[in-house]
């Protein structure tokens, strides 16, 4: 039909995922016998569920794969994994297609990838969480009205936190040689970069 979309398809994706994702090289076998989906708690929650997601991964839908909520609204509950007839670690193959998610930007828009986002960067900076500034960056993370909204809106939860002394006020705690610290992940992501290399 003139006009109509038309879908793309990387041939070699599924090549790609087994031998790049951790655990996904036991995705070939896979018998679709559903009992991933079927087990998890929230799948009507996600746009695919782990079976159909399996299904686009052979399929070469990359993008879709990608994009799609399945890999942000996983709880990790690792029933699907636990389930699974074939022992597929399908939570662990989930994780792994999140972590390219957002190294590829297809989880700009998901309020988990943000919000890991923003927990992530307390724990790399100061070696801790802390809690007023993750949130605050999670809050404005989806831009600046929506970020005063959402503090508005919880400011009296604050409140109750700081007054129950579940929140403090004044710099945020920070971990001893934090130099240290910084090394640590300075050589993790030397050693990812390296894999990633090999893997191509």
């Amino acid at each position: 039909m003139a006009g109509a979309e038309t879908a793309t398809y990387d041939l070699g994706f599924a090549k790609w995922v087994a031998g790049n994702i951790s655990g996904a090289d036991k995705l070939s076998m896979c018998m679709q016998c559903g009992m991933c989906s079927g087990s998890c708690p929230i799948g009507t929650q996600m746009d695919h569920g782990p079976r159909k997601l399996i299904m686009m991964i052979r399929a070469g839908m990359r993008d879709a794969v990608l994009s799609a909520n399945t890999l942000w609204n996983c709880t990790q509950c690792y029933n699907c994994t636990v389930r699974c007839p074939r022992g597929i670690p399908v939570t662990e193959i989930l994780q792994g297609l999140a972590t390219v998610a957002v190294a590829e930007g297809h989880a700009g828009g998901e309020p988990t990838a943000r919000f890991s986002e923003a927990f992530w960067w307390s724990l790399a900076k100061f070696g801790r969480t802390d809690e007023r500034l993750v949130t605050s960056r999670f809050y404005f993370s989806a831009g600046l009205a929506e970020g005063v909204r959402k503090s508005r809106e919880n400011l009296a939860i604050a409140l109750r936190m700081i007054k129950a002394r579940r929140m403090h006020l004044g710099a945020p705690h920070k971990i001893k040689r934090r130099k240290n610290l910084q090394a640590i992940l300075a050589k993790a992501r030397e050693i990812e970069a390296r894999g990633a290399g090999e893997g191509d």
